[in-house]
């Protein structure tokens, strides 16, 4: 039986990422990017496609994890009768190849140890052909991939499958390093997995001591941060939504999107949450990736590229992966990337507005850039489109949309008022009235008193909830509260709140799906902005108990079933989480400061 989506821990090296389950399986692993055909595909299929186990053999009675403090250095306890195993997992940041280590360390008494590996390439479906190497280790080999094994023990083949069966006393400690590299150059130079994981959690803590975290929600935030950076690739400062595909929005299920790539949207508001904490160089790279990405005609900008800003993202099936508990068709690439969707101009220009006022160091062709994109916004704004929820229905004017658009006439004319950049602010500020009196008229159902999901028609959106934030209106109007309470009336499910109702929508799609995380935490925030602080935190709070052991989230939850759904660790959730936790924080603080205080 498949564990449960937050049975899995993540580690990284900011190119590339794996899921490491609560059992000491490595079942998602994909090398050397977070898009590449994976070597660990198990996840989506049965242990046949891909896996590396390190555990004891034998019962196991208790089993603990955790995280170096500070790090994305992961610790598992397993507990047996004979003594404990502790498995410490890392992916060290990169010099030349990409490196899995894994350290098996007995901490008390006696215990027998089981190694597996099960290799597979092309998403599960090629069996490499493995030798040994001169050093005594293992060398997979498939096409242009290859992969190099340091077994801390001997091994064995057997049904396909390299085995390691050993026996560690307290105080001994093995580590197994597994490295990709091009199978057309000599095998990298080898990596000592003791120093490497040493050096790996030296990085991380080195990273997370130059947040600026003040608040009551410091620590939460920071785990958040260290998932965000983990997404992050490096080598252009692209940001992936998350390192997995096809993770089910619904057990069984068709709802299964490929996350492995650079959302426009999804990365400028991960950029805003960093930001926040003083990470002014990640800002720098995404700046200069987007830069790159969205080079050329401002009307063939994309919604999401791929993380060294690859535009070609083809969608295709994998047939031969039966899915994550049968959930399927298993994707690749993302049909979604050839949609237009206007909310992404509006995320874009907010980003650099506040990058510029965190102290970013201005860049002459990215205002250029942004006059480009405002030039097309000029005209496009009135279009329909697809919507942030990337619906494969019909096109139609979503709120949201139109909100965003003018968020990205709002913050052209206040950079232009703040940094005396040149611009058309006269026409930008016509255009941005122009655009909060239709939405409000149009996108406004007087009868409900709440704003609804797109122009005509009755349902609701929980995307909605950005109106305060961006400052379209006050969090205290009539029509923001009324639409608030429009939402918990009719799209909170046992407390969480769906994205919209699935049920009812035209959305190309059959029905069924959880509750959206990001947008429970949105619910939080506004709670928060309107002055309802103990049920923003009550909220808040009830959000944080979903996290698993080691404070990872998805895209959604079943309420039902009580497990998460959908790709996993999911930026856009921990992005929200760290905009309610601000919102809160600063709740109460305004609170205890006593009236007047603003």
């Amino acid at each position: 039986m498949a564990l449960r989506i937050e049975d899995y821990a993540l580690i990284g090296d900011t190119q590339t990422a794996a899921l490491v389950g609560l059992d000491g399986s490595i079942d998602w692993l994909c090398l050397p990017r977070f898009d590449s055909p994976a070597c660990f595909a198990a996840l989506l299929g049965d242990d046949s496609h891909g896996r590396w186990l390190i555990a004891p053999e034998g019962e196991v009675t208790r089993t603990e994890r955790r995280y170096r403090d500070g790090t994305l250095v992961l610790e598992t306890d397993f507990h047996t009768p004979g003594g404990v195993l502790q498995v410490v997992d890392s992916m060290p940041i990169r010099d030349e190849a990409p490196d899995v280590v894994r350290v098996a360390r007995c901490l008390e008494g006696r215990v027998n140890v089981r190694m597996e590996l099960v290799l597979r390439f092309d998403f599960g479906r090629v069996v490499p052909w493995v030798r040994r190497s001169e050093d005594g280790g293992l060398t997979a080999i498939v096409g242009p991939d290859a992969v190099h094994l340091i077994p801390g023990r001997p091994t064995r083949g057997r049904d396909l499958t390299t085995v390691a069966e050993f026996e560690l006393e307290a105080g001994d400690d093995v580590s197994f390093v597994l490295t990709w590299y091009p199978s057309h150059e000599p095998e990298p130079k080898p990596v000592d997995g003791l120093a490497a994981t040493a050096d790996t959690t030296r990085w991380w803590e080195e990273w997370t001591g130059r947040a600026d975290l003040d608040g009551p929600h410091g620590e939460l935030v920071k785990r958040s941060l260290i998932t965000l950076k983990a997404l992050t690739y490096g080598p252009t400062g692209g940001i992936v939504a998350a390192p997995t595909t096809s993770l089910p929005e619904a057990i069984g299920g068709v709802r299964n999107w490929d996350y492995r790539f650079c959302w426009v949207r999804d990365a400028t508001l991960t950029l805003q949450a960093l930001m926040h904490a003083g990470y002014i160089d990640e800002a720098r790279a995404w700046r200069d990736w987007l830069l790159r990405a969205v080079a050329g005609s401002p009307d063939e900008m994309q919604i999401m590229y791929g993380p060294a800003g690859e535009r070609r993202l083809t969608e295709l099936e994998l047939p031969w992966l039966p899915g994550y508990e049968g959930s399927a068709p298993v994707r690749i690439g993302n049909a979604a990337s050839d949609q237009f969707q206007l909310d992404v101009y509006g995320e874009l220009m907010d980003s650099m507005l506040q990058a510029r006022e965190d102290g970013m160091p201005s860049e002459p062709a990215a205002w250029r850039l942004q006059l480009a994109l405002l030039a097309f916004l000029e005209k496009a704004w009135e279009e329909p489109d697809e919507g942030i929820w990337e619906v494969r229905g019909k096109r139609r004017h979503f709120v949201h949309s139109k909100v965003m658009a003018w968020v990205a006439f709002d913050r052209a004319v206040r950079t232009v008022e703040r940094f005396e950049h040149d611009g058309p602010v006269d026409r930008w500020r016509e255009l941005r009235d122009r655009i909060h009196r239709e939405v409000c008229e149009r996108g406004f159902d007087a009868e409900r008193g709440s704003f609804t999901q797109s122009y005509g028609s009755r349902g609701l959106d929980a995307a909605t909830l950005m109106i305060p934030i961006v400052g379209f209106l006050p969090p205290d109007d009539e029509r923001v509260i009324g639409t608030v309470e429009a939402i918990q009336r009719e799209l909170v499910r046992d407390g969480f709140v769906l994205r919209y109702d699935t049920d009812e929508a035209d959305d190309g799609l059959p029905p069924g799906e959880g509750a959206f995380l990001p947008c429970s935490f949105w619910l939080a925030e506004v709670l928060a902005l309107q002055g309802k602080v103990d049920e923003a935190r009550e909220l808040f709070e009830r959000l944080l108990d979903l996290r698993n052991d080691v404070g990872l989230l998805a895209e959604e939850y079943d309420p039902v079933a009580g497990r998460q759904l959908g790709n996993f660790p999911q930026a856009f959730t921990h992005l929200s989480l760290v905009g309610a936790a601000i919102a809160i924080g600063e709740g109460q603080s305004m609170r205890s400061a006593g009236p007047g205080v603003r």
